[in-house]
């Protein structure tokens, strides 16, 4: 008996397969024992040893929490849930550094089209959206007895049903995973170009290293950093991702705001003569603040971003601020997408290790792993120099990635925890859920109306 509740005690940690345990308790005539002297109904001494304890502990435990979830011998094997000495700090860290990146540079940009009162109240309202998503996922991490959820595509499936989860959910998040790698790629590459023009100034060469050159740096950087197994040990990346981001984004904003203001720079709104022309840069700004708030919802861009924060700053401010101070900054971008490239990677890897273990039934090995992740790394950089014009989809499938955040959580948790009827919760999640899909629309919208108004020139292995 002690023996086996010692093997109880020390079963390993909850995972994610189902199970309907067998009943769990004591052998008859052993659970409440009725000695010859023992002064009434009481229990026997015996039933304060150590090892009665344990199970007593261990039955009640059960009957309150009324099931088991038993180990999944490929979570094992895969990076997403190889490591299970996880806390709640590795959760901070990776929550701010997929949360708060170079995306957030990009705010700027939706308040000349809404205005500081619109903008500031949009990004308020956002945020707090967000923030209420993202408990949702939480709370639905475990919500089904015997069950835990450790992939979105799995929580989508169980939601909405096998087939319809997997269309809903697979394409946005692996298509975004990759999309967010993709744009790192460029963006990074971008920027330690800028941090070599500041750092080497008149001393560079008459042959400066092309863009191109400079994104196969960043991408090489990213891939020997990848070679790290899984989520948990990317948590120091991630630490120093999320204090970079709020490094970078605070010295942008103050640096700016100590700087009078350039003469050709006017703080009003933008104004059109065209209904629709305002309609739809209205629908823009309103998703530059959508994607900027979380990394899962940023849209491929195959191209960098053609202003932010960082632009700004260095295109208004590079005379009056010092040299060390932008190139400062630049690195902290620089660093930020390196880090951020590992935590939107991870998926991608789990996805591609999941399919060699489900096709062999063994682990993959240091070098196959190591293989993936090199082939992953410089695919998205094949795809970032060679299809340029993807750019011109990024509103259109921006809009169609957005219900992964700020919808799908919320039609999870009425399919999942089922509230009452007409409840404030049944209101609220159908409310949210409802208005997520008719924006995603919007954004959709707005993105086909960018490709009719700008159109789109097909070019191959021409980058900027």
């Amino acid at each position: 008996m002690a023996m086996a509740a010692e093997g109880a005690a020390s079963e390993p940690e909850l995972v994610s397969i189902p199970a309907t345990p067998h009943g769990l308790s004591t052998p008859e005539g052993a659970a409440t024992p009725t000695g010859a002297g023992g002064g009434g109904g009481g229990r026997s001494k015996g039933s304060g040893t150590p090892g009665r304890r344990v199970v007593e502990g261990l039955r009640g435990y059960l009957e309150d929490v009324g099931h088991l979830t038993r180990l999944d011998p490929r979570d094992a094997w895969l990076p997403v849930t190889e490591s299970r000495g996880g806390n709640a700090r590795y959760a901070a860290f990776h929550s701010l550094n997929a949360g708060l990146g170079f995306q957030a540079l990009l705010l700027p940009l939706a308040f000349p089209d809404l205005g500081w009162s619109w903008g500031i109240i949009s990004l308020t309202i956002a945020y707090f959206w967000q923030l209420y998503t993202l408990w949702i996922l939480v709370k639905l991490h475990e919500a089904v007895p015997g069950r835990r959820y450790n992939r979105y595509v799995e929580l989508a499936q169980a939601a909405f049903g096998e087939k319809m989860g997997m269309w809903l959910a697979l394409f946005p998040t692996i298509y975004l995973s990759a999309g967010t790698a993709t744009a790192l790629i460029l963006v990074g590459g971008e920027t330690m170009k800028l941090f070599f023009q500041i750092v080497c100034g008149p001393l560079c060469s008459p042959n400066p290293i092309t863009t191109v050159e400079w994104y196969l740096v960043f991408t090489s950087l990213a891939v020997i950093l990848s070679q790290l197994p899984n989520l948990n040990s990317i948590a120091g990346l991630s630490l120093i991702g999320g204090a970079t981001a709020i490094m970078y984004c605070t010295m942008s904003w103050v640096l700016s705001v100590s700087q009078p203001r350039p003469p050709t720079v006017s703080y009003d709104p933008v104004t059109s003569n065209s209904f629709g022309l305002s309609l739809f840069s209205i629908l823009n700004a309103l998703g530059i603040i959508a994607f900027a708030f979380r990394g899962h919802n940023l849209a491929l861009e195959i191209q960098v971003p053609p202003g932010g924060m960082l632009a700004a700053l260095y295109a208004f401010h590079s005379h009056d601020i010092s040299q060390g101070v932008l190139a400062t900054t630049c690195l902290l971008v620089v660093l930020n997408c390196l880090s951020s490239f590992q935590i939107y990677s991870m998926p991608v890897f789990d996805s591609f290790e999941a399919y060699y273990t489900g096709r062999t039934n063994r682990p993959c090995s240091a070098w196959v792993r190591s293989g993936f992740r090199v082939f992953y790394g410089f695919l998205s950089l094949f795809i970032s120099v060679a299809l340029p014009f993807l750019s011109s989809l990024a509103g259109l499938l921006g809009g169609l990635t957005l219900p992964v955040t700020f919808a799908y959580p919320c039609f999870m948790w009425i399919c999942v925890k089922k509230p009452e009827r007409f409840s404030f919760s049944w209101y609220l999640n159908w409310g949210l859920g409802l208005l997520g899909t008719a924006f995603s629309l919007a954004f959709s919208l707005g993105g086909v109306w960018s490709i009719v108004n700008n159109g789109m020139k097909l070019k191959f292995f021409k980058p900027n």
